[in-house]
């Protein structure tokens, strides 16, 4: 099947979701699920993944089994829809009896274009047979990496989704996800039988979130004095523990900073409601564990804390990305401690099985790489997913925006690769990053004794430093490429051919000064700062607050912050003004418009206007269309004579009568619908491809009074006196 021509879709873009262009490979992901063939999209949080499978629906009578794994997930995305007036729905076990059958009804009556359900639903008995009936067009599989083991988020029921394959044969899959690695990638691709998929792989860089780490020293009042400097904003503080989490939220709580807990085990009732007063903006933090997150669709989460260290880069890149989904800035604070590394050693020394051990404890070594790197922390995480940076400086986390300081570390760096060379000889063996650091503060460890590296000439030659700040500098050595861990023996220790050459030279080698104890102040992200007037802002989330409230839905669901921000700086108070800012379609228009424009107008009653700098990305309205007459007047008949001498230009003519080529145009369209201009035909103006598509364009507007909307779908394909001499013809039937 065809898709659409880019036009109608960015004109069904702008009615429903209410703006004017789409993200990255967004078109492209719609455009191909359109023609029939399996996807594998690949877009960060923020990317609008949900887009890609919403829109084409939008143009089908058919349904959409959009497969969700979490039910909070699906209600959230349903009141989105319903708010932006598409029909969607959901069945899930929250619904009762009664409710469940009336939406059973109307799909068998095709009233919905979405279905959402959960694995578990869809192999219910008789559901796979139900939806043969209900004529699926399209399945779409969101959160995707949760097919794989090697996912952070591994779900068993995801494994039996290829039934829907054998059930819907030649019904398309657009699979998506927002994080994953190659070895994922190719389970999704593997695991749900994909036939040959388009793959789409969007760059994970968030360009709007700033990342820091901070050394972790009495978390709990740094975490206090970070959230009590945002006294407006919204976030998340991860925890490694489900009593850390209670402990946090309580003690916020009692601080004046309202909080709740989440964890897999508060019951149901309990992770509903926290998690419900969160969305609702009815408590600012919300403390968790990995329990929470996935799929959360809040947009305004401007902050996200790591409490405790994360155990892979994969899942922290994931919790990271849930702030700035709405592409205004955030922040993603890392605690860091070495206690924190110790710990998760001391769980990973448990595991059972060798290999899964070396495996978990090189995902760790990600980790402390990441936190303790003196380089650019979004290139490490990048670099992580097989992408490069391509810039010097990120100037969005605290290594660029605040370098730290190199040393010259060739005496330590000599020390502990000497004493590496020398254990590693004397035992023909390999150990452990932390074994060396033992031997340089002289412990008196089992292992130590055993060995008797206690001989070594290297034993206690460094107890000028704690054992955390070698291990700090044995991984800087590490990654300089001296040292090698080898993930494969759980991380023993070797010199490599560089290390040895710089230790027989004594070459000089800098290290960085590590982690400062004192959090450093950094300047705020500018990429994704939308300047406006703050007091009306405030005014405006209040309005948004209350309407939320009447429709017991999260403030989101009626408009974002992004949408908010814009209102704010360009005082809308028609109809027309509204439509031009981002996120607001014509449904919400017409539910939500006068309410906003009402405050607007009773802002500026007591308050002057703000002047704002542009945005570098924001449009400006395009120039009211000239209105045509039904009548030709000497000076317009003169410019239809000169064309008609031809051969036609109507450059030719402007120059031949000092006029613009626009007049020549208004003069030619006023001769067209007046009927003295019969000989004339589109063709002698745009060439039959664009004529057709011009068709298409008019036929789904429908509507030739005003050009302006036209204009806003056809961006810059189509020029104003193209679309004035088109709708000459048309108004005549000539096309």
């Amino acid at each position: 099947m065809a898709a659409p021509s880019s036009l109608i879709l960015h004109r069904t873009l702008k009615e429903h979701f209410g703006y004017d262009s789409f993200r990255p490979l967004q078109e492209e992901i719609v455009r191909t699920t359109m023609e029939g063939r399996d996807v594998l999209a690949l877009l960060p949080t923020g990317g609008g993944k949900s887009l890609c499978f919403q829109l084409p629906s939008l143009h089908s009578k058919r349904l959409t089994l959009v497969v969700s794994p979490l039910i909070a997930l699906m209600k959230d995305q349903v009141d989105q829809l319903l708010a932006a007036g598409i029909s969607a729905t959901f069945l899930n076990s929250t619904l009762e009896a009664r409710e469940s059958r009336h939406r059973i009804q109307g799909l068998e009556n095709g009233q919905y274009r979405l279905l959402y359900a959960a694995p578990e639903r869809i192999m219910m008995p008789g559901f796979l047979d139900d939806l043969k009936r209900w004529d699926v067009e399209r399945i779409a599989i969101d959160e995707a990496h949760c097919i794989s083991e090697w996912g952070h988020d591994f779900r068993p029921e995801y494994r039996q989704l290829p039934t829907l394959r054998k059930v819907l044969t030649n019904v398309p899959i657009i699979a998506l996800t927002a994080t994953a690695t190659d070895q994922v990638r190719d389970d999704i691709e593997k695991y749900l039988e994909l036939k040959n998929p388009a793959r789409f792989t969007a760059s994970f860089n968030r360009p709007n979130l700033t990342y820091r780490v901070v050394p972790k020293q009495g978390p709990y009042h740094q975490l206090l004095e970070f959230l009590k400097s945002r006294p407006d904003d919204s976030g998340i503080v991860y925890c490694q523990s489900r009593k850390t989490t209670e402990q946090v939220a309580e003690r916020l709580s009692a601080d004046g900073v309202p909080a709740v807990a989440y964890h897999a085990g508060l019951d149901h009732g309990a992770r509903s409601v926290n998690q419900d007063k969160f969305l609702r903006d009815r408590v600012r933090v919300v403390c968790a564990t990995i329990a929470f997150g996935m799929g959360i669709n809040k947009p305004n989460v401007r902050f996200v804390v790591h409490h405790d260290l994360p155990k892979n880069l994969e899942g922290y890149y994931q919790e990271t990305g849930r702030a700035g989904r709405d592409g205004l800035p955030g922040e993603c604070v890392l605690l860091y401690s070495s206690g924190d590394v110790a710990k998760i050693m001391n769980f990973i020394s448990e595991v059972p099985d060798p290999a899964e051990a070396a495996r978990q404890r090189h995902l760790l070594d990600q980790v402390v790489h990441y936190a303790e790197v003196s380089d650019c922390r979004r290139r490490v995480l990048l670099d992580y997913f097989s992408e490069k940076f391509p810039e010097p400086n990120c100037g969005a986390c605290d290594n660029c925006l605040s370098p730290r300081e190199n040393f010259d570390g060739t005496e330590a760096a000599q020390k502990l690769m000497s004493c590496v060379f020398r254990a590693n000889s004397a035992s023909r063996w390999q150990f452990g990053l932390g074994h060396y650091c033992d031997i340089l503060c002289g412990a008196n460890t089992e292992a130590i004794r055993k060995r008797e590296h206690i001989t070594l000439s290297t034993y206690g030659i460094g107890r000028e430093l704690k054992k955390t700040q070698w291990q700090v500098i044995g991984r800087e050595l590490i990654r300089m490429g001296f040292l090698h861990a080898d993930p494969t023996r759980m991380g023993s220790i070797s010199i490599t051919p560089a290390g040895l050459a710089a230790l027989k030279s004594r070459t000089k080698i800098m290290l960085a000064v590590p982690l400062p104890v004192v959090e450093r102040r950094t300047a705020a992200p500018q990429q994704g700062e939308i300047p406006c007037d703050e007091g009306l802002f405030q005014k405006l989330r209040q309005v948004r607050r209350e309407l939320a409230e009447a429709r017991a839905v999260p403030p989101y669901v009626i408009f974002g912050d992004v949408t908010l921000r814009h209102l704010a700086r360009t005082y809308p108070q028609t109809a027309d003004q509204c439509l031009r800012v981002p996120g607001v379609g014509q449904q919400k228009l017409r539910d939500f418009g006068e309410a906003f424009m009402e405050v607007i107008r009773e802002h500026l009653r007591n308050h002057s206007p703000q002047n704002f700098t542009p945005l570098k990305a924001e449009t400006r309205p395009a120039p009211a269309p000239t209105k045509t007459k039904s009548t030709t007047n000497d000076t317009a008949a003169e410019s239809l004579r000169l064309f008609r001498l031809g051969p036609p230009s109507l450059k030719a003519v402007a120059e031949l009568r000092g006029l613009s080529e626009s007049t020549i145009v208004r003069h030619l369209a006023d001769a067209i619908i007046a009927r003295r201009a019969d000989d004339l035909a589109v063709l002698d103006f745009i060439a039959p491809a664009e004529a057709a598509e011009l068709n298409e364009l008019f036929n789904f507007a429908g509507q030739l009074d005003k050009l302006g909307p036209i204009k806003e779908m056809a961006g810059d394909k189509f020029s104003w006196n193209q679309l004035h001499l088109f709708r000459a013809f048309r108004l005549v039937g000539k096309v």
